[in-house]
């Protein structure tokens, strides 16, 4: 009687489905497979040839498998305690964020009633020349901002005014940003753009934290990339 690695994989991905821990699962397996085991060693004892015993090895061996499948759920067990418990700590301690301004990597962002955004990027490489794209959700090009720094490796911030090529106000609403960046050689710098919003509360999903922003998005509190 040995232990089938199949059947616990196939335990695991039970516990996954309904929402049992992985250990647990495995637990149960495990004691079923002892039951099976004792009920066997009995019948063989009983039936066993008194002038010709069994050789008892094998079942030493066997006990002694399951025996370290038992003591390695164990520790999968206090490891996914401990990670439950870093999980909530780290949740909780998002909590302090409701009410911070925090920047986040997206190209996409809040216009408000008062006019004007702050943004910035980050380019992968240095660049000859950075421009900043204002376009509208249709992608509609509607202002466009030159000479912006082009060093890399930092984030680099820049205004948009809220108006656009004619200097006219444009009315609030969500807005994209694309930064047009060339090195020495004419190709094109890679980057990564940010946009700010403020924390409005924290919801707790399926382990994880989201924060609801003040622009309406949700997003996960790990694509905060700072906090002010």
């Amino acid at each position: 009687m040995t232990t089938d690695p199949t059947a616990l994989s196939a335990a695991s991905a039970a516990a996954a489905g309904s929402g049992t821990s992985v250990s647990s699962a495995a637990s149960a397996s495990l004691s079923a497979d002892y039951e099976a085991f004792l009920q066997l060693l009995t019948a063989q004892v009983a039936n066993q040839d008194p002038l010709e015993p069994m050789d008892s090895t094998t079942f030493v061996s066997q006990l002694a498998q399951l025996s370290q499948v038992e003591q390695a759920i164990q520790t999968n067990s206090n490891l996914e305690t401990i990670a439950s418990q870093l999980a909530s700590a780290s949740s909780f301690a998002d909590v302090a964020l409701i009410g911070k301004t925090v920047s986040l990597s997206s190209s996409s962002f809040e216009l408000g009633e008062s006019g004007g955004a702050e943004l910035s990027y980050r380019l992968a490489d240095n660049a000859s020349s950075v421009s900043a794209t204002i376009l509208a959700a249709d992608g509609t090009e509607l202002r466009r901002i030159e000479g912006l720094p082009t060093s890399a490796g930092e984030a680099h911030g820049f205004t948009w005014d809220g108006n656009d090529y004619a200097g006219l106000p444009l009315p609030p609403g969500r807005y994209e940003v694309e930064i047009r960046a060339t090195g020495a050689d004419g190709k094109a710098v890679s980057y990564e753009t940010f946009t700010q919003a403020t924390v409005d509360s924290v919801v707790f999903e399926q382990g994880q934290s989201l924060l609801s922003l003040d622009n309406g998005e949700t997003v996960a509190a790990s694509s905060v990339r700072a906090v002010e």
